[in-house]
């Protein structure tokens, strides 16, 4: 199943393509919770990065 919110701006991957996101994905960490569509606590590690949300817990990358 598809996520509903994009990750990057936090708007519904169902209402266009996020070409534009998906480029900048690939050298960020996401904004925003994919599943519930929260503002993420970021932070930016030496080896990478850790995103939190309070619904749905810790994503590392």
């Amino acid at each position: 199943m598809a996520t509903p919110w994009c990750d990057r701006c936090g708007e519904s991957v169902i209402d266009g393509p996020h070409a534009q996101c998906g480029a900048a994905r690939s050298l960020e960490p996401p904004r925003y919770c994919a599943s519930c569509r929260r503002r993420l606590k970021v932070q930016v590690l030496p080896v990478g990065w850790s995103a939190v949300c309070v619904e749905h817990g810790e994503t590392l990358g």
